[in-house]
């Protein structure tokens, strides 16, 4: 006779005690980690040493581990440089990240609604570990010579995107963005020459963001590159906290970046659209 056999009992590998459980993960996977992590804290292409020192490995260690990595496509290796980048699965899983979030989705038709209406290029960036950062760019007239795509930092003191930034961050965000970008020594594409956020007068850029809140936007006039100017508007979430900028980037015998100017105005009405639907999102959710 066969005895029938009793099926093991699975346990749950998060029971609910009311503690969190400390559970055992794959070392090779949290190290693997440790070397995007570097990746993504650098915001630059790294070499072997340099991306095996940042996450604390021998290079010879790392070299195993970022073989896996390229394969994965996670990581890339630019086989001029010999330098490692993120790899096209890294970008994917970024943006499919952001293609969830709700102010992302809302803003997209507005900027480029703009783009198409004024004829210049709009950028939407929001707060990233090291300042602003664009993470859509819709191109509109005449390519404008200017290095400005997706993944690009914005400088907080020289550029309009950032001013506004400064002016309407919470403390502790500012904070952590100007400290990056005073500590690395960040650089605008076209101002090759290092800037210290720190070293921005306190007094005048004080009242410059005061300007800022009073006109509701800020711009830029030729500066930081010459020949380009812009205009940029915060967008707020359903609290009234920053989440994102519009920037409208033009040629500045072109662009109308009077405070009341046609630009101005299409550009305050999509910040306040979007601002609205998100509070209104919010508010039918709850």
């Amino acid at each position: 006779m066969t005895l029938p056999v009793s099926k093991p009992k699975v346990q749950d590998p998060t029971p609910d005690t009311g503690k969190e459980k400390q559970q055992r993960g794959i070392q090779s996977v949290e190290v693997s980690g440790r070397l995007l992590q570097a990746l993504a804290n650098a915001r630059t292409p790294l070499g072997l040493s340099e991306l095996a020192a940042a996450a604390a490995l021998t290079p010879a260690q790392a070299f195993t581990y970022l073989v896996s990595l390229v394969k994965l496509g996670l990581i890339k290796r630019d086989y001029l440089s010999g330098n490692y980048e993120p790899g096209p699965l890294s970008l994917r899983l970024g943006l499919m990240h952001l293609e969830h979030q709700v102010a992302y989705r809302i803003a997209i038709p507005y900027a480029a609604q703009l783009a198409e209406s004024l004829g210049h290029s709009v950028a939407i960036c929001t707060p990233g570990p090291q300042g602003p950062t664009i993470v859509r760019y819709e191109h509109g007239g005449f390519p404008l010579h200017v290095n400005l795509h997706i993944g690009t930092v914005m400088s907080l003191p020289l550029t309009a995107t950032g001013r506004v930034f400064c002016a309407y961050s919470e403390p502790e965000t500012l904070r952590q963005m100007l400290g990056q970008q005073s500590g690395n020594r960040t650089t605008h594409p076209s101002h090759p020459t290092p800037v210290h956020a720190a070293q921005v007068p306190d007094a005048h850029f004080q009242k410059n963001l005061a300007v800022i809140r009073e006109q509701g936007m800020e711009r830029g006039i030729n500066a930081p590159s010459p020949g380009i100017s812009s205009l940029c508007a915060p967008v707020f979430d359903d609290k009234q906290i920053l989440c994102m900028t519009l920037t409208v980037i033009g040629s500045s015998g072109d662009i109308n970046v009077d405070w009341n100017g046609s630009t101005a105005l299409a550009l305050k009405n999509a910040a306040h659209a979007i601002s609205g639907m998100l509070t209104a999102q919010t508010g039918a959710a709850t």
